[in-house]
């Protein structure tokens, strides 16, 4: 039956057609029920699906399940009012093409005030988004910052997991922002607005761990006294993130394997069989792969969960990063409430110059550190923590530059040597010479 409440705000429907029909941005009306009502010609043009065969359907029947992902308000019962949102979304088109958008949803109402159905407006930004990448423009991307052509393959790679809910692996070194990749892989996926749960293996008491992971029923063992759920459960619409995965038990791996082959388990202590919907995403500062020849991992669990590794790389093999970092950290401790200052070039210089061992949450506590020690508006030398200082010395005056540092600094300057100098935080005089010295060995 047709919602006449909601035909009435469309009075002049063949006027009002021609005007949706002829805006850029994609429209997509649905009543309280999710039938589609609008679908103009962009949001034709945007996700390859034609008119006629999403109008008077359920949309997630249309798309596979919520067009908004799991931002939806309308998976169970329909709202009673809708506040105004706007997010950043990837869709995967009728194709199978993924596409990059903004989505801006509002509620609709009748001339009572009644709420009726929700009106979203969506744009394409995945061209635009790409010539940035191309142009050197994105300093960041879904909460990592960074602009080295390292990390932008990194975004690109983020990007095209958002379109699947296949296992994905990240590897990287300690303090490289393995988390923060996963997180930003649930972010920009479908299922984004569903729950992320973080789980460290390597903290957990191997005790503790099966319980943690899968929950307990009441009486399972001395101090349960109440029925508690996993953090499967707790990940359930969403996706679950298993840190140091490598140092999980033996035993673990075989249930963790049922999971994620089964997608089922059992609380501890418990008999009936729970079935989740959960995205799993792993990491480790270990090579698994070596883990499965010492025979410390399980090679089946290891090729389900690695179905797409991820590289994080370590700073020192983005060095032309340091100083977005530094900046970004202390911006975001000034809003904190701590003092605004500012970094010397020839702090940079030395920062620049140092292996960063710990990393980019090495590089973060070095600037608080900083903050502490620092006496006037800007950081100098002197402010470091006193390893990065001692490195430095021992390297000497004429520290060696990375090829990695040096192609990424020419690529932002266009080339121009003098500018990439200043950016590497070294003198003209000794970027020459380190070309020259490349030159010859070519």
């Amino acid at each position: 039956m047709r919602d006449f409440k909601l035909d009435s705000l469309l009075v002049d429907k063949r006027n009002l057609e021609q005007i949706l029909d002829n805006l850029l941005e994609g429209i997509i009306a649905h009543d309280k029920d999710r039938r589609i009502v609008f679908f103009n010609r962009s949001a034709e043009q945007i996700t390859g699906y034609k008119r006629a065969e999403v109008l008077g359907r359920d949309c997630h029947e249309v798309f596979g399940g919520p067009f908004c992902g799991n931002r939806c308000s309308f998976c169970g019962e329909a709202p009673q009012t809708f506040a105004n949102v706007t997010y950043p979304l990837n869709i995967v088109t009728r194709d199978g093409e993924p596409r990059r958008i903004e989505m801006s949803v509002t509620g609709m109402t009748d001339e009572q005030g009644c709420f009726v159905g929700v009106l979203s407006a969506f744009r394409d930004l995945t061209e635009i988004i790409s010539l940035q990448a191309r142009l050197g423009e994105i300093t960041r991307f879904a909460g990592i910052v960074g602009r080295n052509h390292k990390m932008l393959h990194l975004f690109e790679q983020i990007r095209e997991l958002a379109g699947n809910d296949f296992p994905v692996h990240i590897s990287g070194e300690t303090g490289t922002g393995k988390e923060l990749v996963a997180a930003a892989i649930h972010s920009e996926s479908r299922r984004g607005g569903g729950p992320f749960v973080p789980v460290n293996c390597g903290a957990l008491p191997e005790g503790l761990l099966e319980s943690e992971l899968f929950g307990h029923v009441k009486g399972a063992f001395s101090g349960a006294m109440r029925d508690k759920k996993g953090r499967f459960e707790l990940a359930h619409g969403g996706t679950i993130f298993l840190d140091e995965v490598s140092e999980m038990p033996r035993h673990m791996q075989v249930r963790l394997l049922r999971v994620i082959q089964e997608s089922t388990f059992e609380r501890v202590g418990g008999e009936k069989t729970i079935t989740v919907d959960v995205r799993v995403i792993s990491a480790s500062n270990r090579d698994l792969k070596r883990e499965v020849e010492r025979k410390n991992f399980r090679e089946d669990l290891y090729y389900r969960l690695n179905v797409v590794p991820v590289q994080v790389p370590p700073l020192r093999e983005r060095t032309s990063d340091i100083a977005l970092l530094a900046k970004h950290f202390l911006e975001e401790a000034a809003r904190r409430g701590q003092k605004t200052v500012g970094l010397a070039k020839e702090a940079l210089a030395v920062m620049m110059h140092y292996s960063w061992p710990g990393n980019v949450r090495e590089l973060q506590n070095a600037m608080h550190f900083a903050l502490v020690t620092s006496r006037g508006k800007t950081i100098s030398p002197a402010d470091l923590p006193r390893e990065i200082r001692q490195e430095q010395r021992q390297r000497g005056p004429n520290p060696k530059i990375s090829p990695d540092a040096v192609q990424t600094a020419l690529e932002r300057t266009g080339g121009n040597k003098s500018r990439a100098a200043k950016l590497l935080g070294v003198g003209r005089a000794t970027l020459y010479r380190y070309l020259e010295r490349c030159a010859d060995v070519s």
